[in-house]
């Protein structure tokens, strides 16, 4: 009989207790294997991390804001709802009084994971890079630090977006939405969120005309699909080097069709998507891990490129210089 409730003891406990399905440690070396990431890091938290990495650019203390949001994650145990401004500021008090933020995140138990988590959504995001300056008489360049990513859509146009990340879709079969829907008219210019090669082009029966840019990093494929009939983009090629801030393409409502070049898709919008790369061979397998970017496309409305028209082509006004490009 005692034994008996022993192992009715020991099943409930097992059925209770989560599984961390997201970390694998290795013993030897303890390298972090990621296997998932939810990415639900808010809006405020992103701003805020980013302004505090930005101001201390210059400072005797240089902050990290993949290193502080790794640090709140790790606090939080992922969830992002428990933020607090307070949290972060009494962080920064800690470090600037001497303290390594990567002991004392070791000390909280999975700051490593975090860390290279969301290191593979935003590294390369913030760095140093040069841009023309706007004078006529004065063509040399001006070297700044901050955002070096921006909004898929260029300045000047409108867009309406919420967060319908993992939302139903039912065309073809049943399935979670893996990407990020913005709204807005057709032939709105496209850019390219972040620097990389271009992967994939050409048509997708669910993404109609879509594009697929690989980061030089190799950890992040950003997708842009649905894209105009007829004129989907110019001098798109697998293998060209972008650089963030190129207008890529023009917005559309193509797809959900086995038919080439065809408008299937209710309202006019761009998909655009993250999806994160730890192990080329399960993603050769199909193993994919696609994010919810919703908070990350707010804080790309901070950093939107400038074009212009010639002809029947839009391009960025102005041309920056990133040391990942050479150009």
């Amino acid at each position: 009989m005692i034994i008996l409730l022993m192992l009715i003891i020991l099943v409930s406990f097992s059925i209770v207790t989560p599984i961390a399905v997201n970390v694998s440690k290795s013993v030897e070396d303890e390298d972090i294997k990621v296997n998932w990431v939810d990415f639900n890091i808010t809006y405020q938290a992103l701003n805020d991390t980013l302004e505090a990495d930005i101001q201390s650019y210059n400072s005797d203390t240089k902050l990290n804001w993949v290193e502080l949001l790794a640090y709140l994650g790790t606090k939080y145990g992922g969830n992002f709802k428990k933020y607090k401004k307070s949290d972060l500021t009494n962080l920064i008090s800690q470090i600037k009084c001497g303290n390594d933020i990567n002991e004392m995140g070791n000390k909280l138990g999975n700051f490593k994971y975090y860390k290279e988590a969301y290191g593979a959504v935003l590294d390369g995001f913030v760095g140093e890079y040069e841009t023309e300056k706007n004078d006529a008489q004065n063509k040399a360049s001006e070297k700044k630090y901050g955002l070096k990513v921006f909004s898929p859509i260029a300045k000047g146009y409108s867009y309406s977006h919420y967060d319908d990340f993992g939302s139903s879709r039912s065309y073809g079969f049943r399935r979670k939405h893996l990407g990020h829907d913005m709204m807005g008219g057709i032939g709105t210019p496209i850019i390219a969120v972040e620097s990389g090669v271009v992967e994939s082009v050409g048509w997708n029966q669910y993404g109609g005309w879509r594009i697929g840019i690989r980061s030089f990093d190799k950890k992040r494929y950003h997708y842009y699909a649905h894209l105009r009939k007829d004129h989907p983009y110019n001098d798109i090629y697998e293998g060209k080097i972008i650089k963030a801030g190129d207008v890529i393409g023009y917005l559309g409502m193509t797809g959900y069709s086995t038919k080439e070049n065809v408008n299937n898709i209710n309202v006019p919008h761009l998909h655009y998507g993250i999806e994160l790369i730890f192990d080329e061979k399960k993603r050769e397998e199909h193993y994919e891990i696609w994010i919810d970017v919703y908070a990350l496309v707010k804080l790309l409305e901070k950093n939107k490129s400038e074009v212009y028209k010639s002809e029947n082509e839009f391009y960025r006004k102005n041309d920056i210089f990133f040391p990942e490009t050479n150009e």
